[in-house]
């Protein structure tokens, strides 16, 4: 038996568990885990508050750092004793102490990356990735607009554009985290009380910037619009302030004839070879210091729901890690 959080309805914090449970043998294809550090995300709240809906009772969690402990059949690149870090997509449970799952998740840790940082990095950085390469082809002298650009994807995704060329605004909530986000890539950084749509349209000679990446959604969606130049796009990447509303296609005729996308990781990794393409072009970034992995909340996994009431508070900056 180990433990691991798992939660029988739906609700705030208070419906995490810490509870004692059973861990099988894998299967064909699959690999079991000891984790040593596990990643605290955003859709880790959309799940437990059932925003998106999932078969209870659950466990939680998609992301995680650990050591192989078995293999099953047919798994060739992982063996037992190999440090890996994965994200899930799907396939939740990351938050215990070990856990057995599909093996084509995992990719081995190089020895420059530490577990806490592995554990950090799976989706929000593989998060930056597609934002950046995927859903929009980020060119230098690019403008982009970031929202939360102090979070754990805002401060990878800063640093990566920077490296790219772009030039960066970012958009926080405080004096304290607009300092973070531009010692971070961000070349400007706003306040979410500013003008944004005024601000963004003065630092780019009344054009706007061809892509926008919002992580908030209800509360932000017709100024992300608003900040978009002509055939502009929007990448609504999360629901912060809650699920973005049916929105009337004619809004985005009269703004320029813009674009919108709602892209999700797990289609950007679905065959092994992208996920490995990926991940080996962010961690040569993070091996050579072109960016850096802010780990800046660190909870023993018994107290995932205080992390969780932190995040959703927006007392913490960077990214956060529970250690089993």
């Amino acid at each position: 038996m180990v433990r691991a959080i798992q939660f029988d309805r739906f609700g705030g914090p208070e419906v995490l568990q810490y509870r004692e449970v059973a861990v099988p043998d894998p299967g064909p294809g699959q690999a079991r885990v000891k984790h040593t550090a596990v990643g605290l995300n955003f859709i880790d709240v959309y799940h437990r508050t059932g925003l998106y809906p999932l078969p209870l009772p659950s466990g939680l969690g998609s992301e995680a750092a650990g050591v192989v402990v078995a293999t099953g059949a047919g798994v060739e690149h992982a063996q037992v004793g190999d440090r890996v870090a994965y994200n899930s997509p799907g396939s939740l449970g990351s938050y215990s102490q070990e856990r057995v799952l599909d093996a084509r998740w995992l990719v081995k840790l190089p020895s420059a990356i530490d577990d806490r940082t592995g554990a950090a990095i799976m989706l929000k950085g593989l998060t930056a990735w597609y934002l950046l390469k995927g859903s929009f082809a980020v060119a230098r002298g690019d403008w982009i607009l970031l929202y939360a650009a102090a979070g754990g994807v805002g401060l990878i995704a800063a640093q990566w554009a920077r490296h790219l060329g772009a030039r960066v605004i970012g958009i926080v909530s405080t004096e304290e985290k607009r300092a973070l986000a531009l010692a971070n890539g961000c070349e400007h950084v706003l306040l979410e009380r500013d003008d944004v749509r005024a601000r963004v349209r003065e630092l780019t000679g009344g054009k706007g910037v061809p892509v926008v990446y919002d992580s908030v959604g209800r509360d932000t969606l017709f100024q992300s619009l608003d900040c978009l130049r002509p055939h502009g796009l929007l990448v609504s990447f999360g629901n912060s302030s809650g699920k973005v509303p049916p929105l009337d296609l004619s809004e985005l005729m009269k703004r320029g004839s813009l674009f919108v996308t709602r892209p999700t990781l797990g289609d950007f990794i679905r065959a092994r070879v992208d996920l490995e393409s990926g991940t080996r072009e962010l961690f040569g970034l993070i091996e050579r210091g072109a960016i850096r992995i802010a780990v800046n909340q660190i909870y023993a996994l018994a107290d995932a729901a205080a992390a969780h009431r932190d995040l959703e508070t927006r007392r913490t900056t960077g990214s956060t890690v529970l250690l089993p």
